[in-house]
């Protein structure tokens, strides 16, 4: 159980490493490639497009042959991305890499986290899955400062090397012990899932935070930028964010195992409807930078009990982990995309206040609806 979640906690924190590196470099990105806001929120969101394109295939492959497979092809071809990413110098090149590497990271993190809730015990799945994920707040966490390195000994060299030494981790996934399917699901078993109502519910719960983290990636780095922080002062405010998020995704795992997911889900709505409603106002950089940290523990707080009641559902209904796995990166890259996407170019045609004031709406309506249906339950 220990080197099943260290392995995936070591899948995730690379992910999600290389995905944040880009959050300091994106305003040089925009400046010297023209990008703008709308440009620049595509370029984000080309990541998690990828993960929705990725995300069926790679529940099928799980489930099927198995997670070990799943993982090795995920993360060999992120590791080949990454290496040419810090090559690249054209736009087009910069999003034809992102979106492979999304797709790549599906097959990833559906293995790798099928693989531990395979594994875990039903009472300790929060906080498994907490622990994974704060490994993945823990990528979040460095990934800002691998690109402020990045900003100063220049892309080519900082994520060459990274990209080469991650192929050790390819090397420990290959060597650890993973069961194969016992009885592969057909792809009919995923679809089949939307009609359950329970699951409807995991899925919107766990899009809604790519709606919110996709939008303050964007944002959030233009506008820091704006008000005179440089590409180190935005990685460590990132990096202020994602330690504290590290530890509260563990907490809120904990939590959700003892006291039931419930509790833990409103709460996140609500902290995150406030701060979300928050964050257009500030016009002092610090002062930015302290919502942002709080803004990031609210919208983190309701992912990880939702994804312990997702694989709950999940496993009631008799779903492989795989599928349960690929049903996460479909809400989540939608989210994530659209976040990006749509709150870039939104942003850009009118002001940075009505993306989050929408998403602020969305999490008030979410809450309202949730606790009613809690109450009739």
């Amino acid at each position: 159980m220990q080197r099943i979640l260290l392995l995936a906690g070591a899948v995730v924190f690379v992910d999600m490493l290389f995905f944040s590196a880009l959050t300091p470099l994106l305003p040089h990105y925009a400046h010297t490639l023209g990008l703008g806001k709308t440009g620049a929120g595509a370029l984000t969101a080309a990541y998690p497009l990828g993960v929705l394109i990725g995300a069926i295939p790679s529940g099928a492959v799980a489930a099927r042959l198995g997670v070990k497979p799943t993982v090795v092809a995920g993360l060999s071809t992120v590791a080949v991305c990454v290496v040419v990413f810090g090559l690249a110098d054209q736009a087009w090149q910069l999003f034809v890499i992102r979106f492979i590497q999304g797709i790549s990271s599906a097959f990833s993190w559906t293995g790798g986290l099928a693989w531990l809730i395979a594994a875990a015990p039903e009472g300790r799945r929060g906080t498994l899955i907490g622990s994974a994920f704060a490994a993945a707040v823990g990528g979040t966490l460095f990934g800002p400062v691998l690109g402020g390195i990045a900003s100063l000994a220049g892309t080519g060299w900082t994520f060459g090397v990274v990209g080469v030494a991650s192929l050790g981790l390819v090397a420990f996934a290959a060597t650890t012990p993973a069961a194969p399917p016992d009885e592969p699901q057909p792809l009919s078993s995923l679809f089949s899932a939307f009609r359950d109502r329970r699951l409807l519910a995991c899925f919107w719960l766990v899009a809604l935070p790519g709606l919110l983290f996709g939008n303050l990636a964007v944002l959030v780095p233009l506008r820091l930028s704006h008000l005179g922080y440089g590409g180190a002062a935005i990685g460590a405010v990132f990096l202020c964010s994602a330690a504290l998020e590290s530890g509260n995704n563990i907490l809120v795992g904990r939590v959700s195992d003892k006291h039931g997911t419930g509790l833990p889900i409103l709460a996140g709505l609500a902290a995150s409807a406030v701060l979300a409603a928050l964050l257009p106002w500030p016009h002092v950089a610090l002062l930015l930078a302290v919502v942002v940290v709080l803004a990031s523990l609210a919208f983190g707080a309701f992912l990880t009990p939702a994804l312990t009641l997702l694989t709950n559902v999940s496993e009631a209904r008799g779903l492989d982990y795989g599928y349960a796995f690929a049903l996460v990166n479909l809400a989540w890259a939608p989210g994530e995309t659209l976040g990006a996407a749509g709150g870039g170019g939104l942003a850009h045609a009118t002001s940075d206040a009505v993306p989050y004031l929408a998403l602020a709406v969305i999490c008030l309506v979410s809450f309202v609806s949730l606790r009613r249906l809690t109450s009739r339950a």
